[in-house]
């Protein structure tokens, strides 16, 4: 221990922000244990370090008892005459405090000490990690990709290090060394034994699109345009249904931006993911309409005791309502919350048709039944 080790506390605390009183008390923690350790003793000690040159000291505390005390322990205790010896005042019960640093501790105890330093570092690092993002949970920050380990993204944010894990990566998505990226702050953990994953971001959760509008629009932040709800298949197509509390304000137009400008920096940090932006409305019927976009819709019957909505599109629309894997339908059912059973114009006749031919035949064979009996 030597003016070295205070030098290199003040470059840590400087660099990490870790306040040197809390690197101090963890070295003079670590030659407590030290001691105990390697001397076998269970008695009370006390170690100080110098904070000007870093010279360390343990001093061993003890109880001083009679002269004639039986359960005499030299580590706990000392006698009473040898108490006054020291020049104490060696009252019965008193506690007396003796310098106990051993000539050949300093190896042991700077092993020690670094490993317990180390582990202090690391604790108050993930406590200062919590205080930072903490407060962003839930939201969108912009991190720069420095390595990527089995898939896994670890992204710099500041002077912090956050985890981008396979499992909330965007299918397609790719990562490169150096890259800025916006990720969504899913999940901050301050009892991690892993200082580099204790922030978990995602670029999969639905959330994010929320966030990026909320970036993007001022009529969201201000209040007048709401986002009501969002669906997403994340990397392929997101829908947004968006409500204006203010008449002259165009929620969509909002939102869109001019020639497309607000949307497209938004589909662009998506790398490409399609969005349609939906006009919601409270009347399930005109919402599962606009759910459906792009595609025309003819007509929505809904049952809303099991909320089942039955939509009509013209022939050459059934494909676009659908949407490749069927993902359109899926999305709209997502952000409406109804399913939704979309037929053509051609399966809808055939339907009523069918529909109409089968009630004409009950009714014939209720006509012959009542004919019969009389």
């Amino acid at each position: 221990m030597n003016e070295g080790l205070i030098e290199a506390i003040i470059a840590i605390e400087k660099e990490r922000g870790i306040d040197r009183e809390v690197l101090f008390e963890a070295i003079e923690e670590a030659l407590k244990k030290a001691y105990r350790n390697h001397y076998g003793t269970e008695g009370d000690v006390r170690a100080e370090i110098d904070k000007e040159t870093g010279v360390f000291n343990v001093y061993s505390i003890r109880e001083v008892v009679e002269d004639d005390f039986e359960e005499y322990d030299a580590y706990l205790h000392m006698y009473q005459k040898d108490a006054k010896a020291l020049g104490h005042n060696g009252e019965i019960g008193d506690i007396v405090e003796t310098l106990a640093t051993p000539k050949s501790f300093g190896r042991i105890a700077a092993q020690t000490a670094k490993q317990v330093v180390l582990q202090r570092i690391k604790d108050a690092e993930r406590q200062l990690l919590y205080d930072e993002f903490a407060g962003k949970l839930q939201e969108v920050v912009t991190g720069v990709i420095r390595r990527i380990e089995n898939g896994n993204v670890f992204l710099e944010l500041g002077r912090s290090e956050c985890l981008l894990p396979l499992s909330e990566q965007v299918p397609g998505e790719t990562y490169n060394i150096g890259d800025r990226l916006k990720v969504y702050v899913l999940k901050v953990d301050r009892d991690s034994r892993n200082r580099d994953t204790s922030v978990i971001v995602s670029r999969k959760n639905r959330e994010i699109i929320k966030r990026l509008f909320e970036l993007e629009v001022p009529e969201i932040m201000d209040g007048v345009v709401q986002i009501k709800a969002v669906s997403r298949e994340p990397g392929v197509r997101s829908k947004v249904a968006v409500f204006s509390t203010d008449p002259q304000v165009d929620p969509v137009g909002s939102c869109v931006g001019q020639k497309g400008s607000r949307v497209e920096r938004i589909v662009n940090e998506l790398m490409g993911e399609k969005i349609d932006i939906i006009p919601y409305s409270a009347d399930p019927i005109e919402f599962i309409a606009n759910s459906l976009s792009a595609a025309k819709v003819i007509m929505v019957q809904v049952n809303e005791l099991e909320r089942i909505a039955k939509v009509i599109v013209p022939d050459n629309q059934l494909s676009l309502a659908i949407g490749v894997r069927g993902i359109n339908a899926k999305l709209a059912a997502r952000l409406t919350g109804w399913k939704i059973d979309i037929k053509n114009q051609s399966q809808a006749q055939e339907i009523f048709e069918e529909l109409a031919k089968q009630q004409q035949e009950d009714a014939s064979e209720e006509s012959l039944a009542e004919e019969t009996e009389f």
